[in-house]
């Protein structure tokens, strides 16, 4: 099994979209997916086309249970047509009220989600895409350090730059209280890149400030949100305009993800710029 852990700090840039897309991408290629959705927000939850507030990652969150993760998993409402639907731990509205309390362990919270992760997902399910919620709390700590990989989730925008630096330098700050140097960056993924200039400019940016580690970018499709809003697979909308080109984008996306599904791309993990970890 690999996590992914997909963030950013900052809220509209598309990370939910992206974990949607990677779980459509991994549904056509055959491979049993996990979405853990950490979001109060909830988007990826409805997203796979669960809309009830059943028991989820609010309650694998409130208790020390090692392997209890595995409890809270569901299968999401996506048809069988594109491949096997993904599964989901739901997300809920308590999410929000939740770091108070997290933070109140003395013992320290950060590790709850790793503890709960355990042999029963992993024989399951050889991917776990982790949706962070877009702040540095408690609930994004927990997701690094229970995750192998990150992927950085950013849009074109002057921001942007800044952005990742600090994502990245958090990264690193989980790296030193982890052993075995994780979790690895996986890449930056620049999601809905449009036809502006503007656009283009950043995005080049962004590849000459981290040479090597930005990722294929996702466009800006209007088929990507429909699927979201339909609660739908990107691979499920077949004629629709663009609905083609974004699914192939996510699967050229999911096959750069260094993990154990992706030969392609096999041990070639990005390392984190000014990283002491080896």
């Amino acid at each position: 099994m690999v996590a992914v852990a997909v963030v950013n700090q900052k809220g509209g840039v598309g990370k939910t979209t992206v974990v949607l897309g990677l779980a459509s991408a991994a549904s056509a290629g055959g491979v049993a997916t996990l979405v853990v959705d950490l979001d109060p927000q909830g988007n990826a939850t409805t997203g796979l086309g669960v809309f009830d507030s059943g028991p989820g990652i609010e309650q694998v969150l409130t208790e020390d249970n090692p392997g209890g993760l595995a409890a809270m998993v569901r299968e999401s409402a996506w048809s069988a047509d594109v491949g096997p639907p993904p599964s989901l731990v739901p997300s809920s509205p308590g999410l929000a009220v939740l770091e108070p309390q997290l933070a109140s362990d003395p013992l320290g919270a950060q590790g709850r989600l790793a503890m709960a992760l355990g042999d029963g997902v992993a024989s399951d399910h050889p991917l776990v895409l982790i949706d962070c919620p877009p702040s540095l709390g408690l609930l994004t700590v927990n997701a690094l350090f229970a995750a192998d990989l990150v992927l950085v989730v950013t849009e074109p925008g002057a921001w942007a730059v800044d952005g990742v630096a600090r994502m990245l330098q958090t990264i690193e700050r989980i790296r030193l209280r982890r052993s075995g140097g994780k979790p690895e960056l996986a890449g930056i993924a620049v999601n809905r890149l449009g036809r502006t200039r503007d656009g283009r400019y950043w995005n080049e940016q962004l590849g000459e400030a981290y040479p090597g580690r930005c990722l294929p970018p996702i466009r800006l499709r209007a088929a990507v949100a429909e699927a979201a809003a339909h609660s739908l697979p990107i691979h499920a909308l077949g004629r629709r305009p663009g609905a083609a080109e974004a699914a192939a984008e996510f699967e050229v996306l999911l096959d750069r993800i260094p993990w154990s599904g992706s030969p392609s791309q096999a041990g070639s993990v990005s390392p984190i710029p000014g990283s002491s970890v080896s």
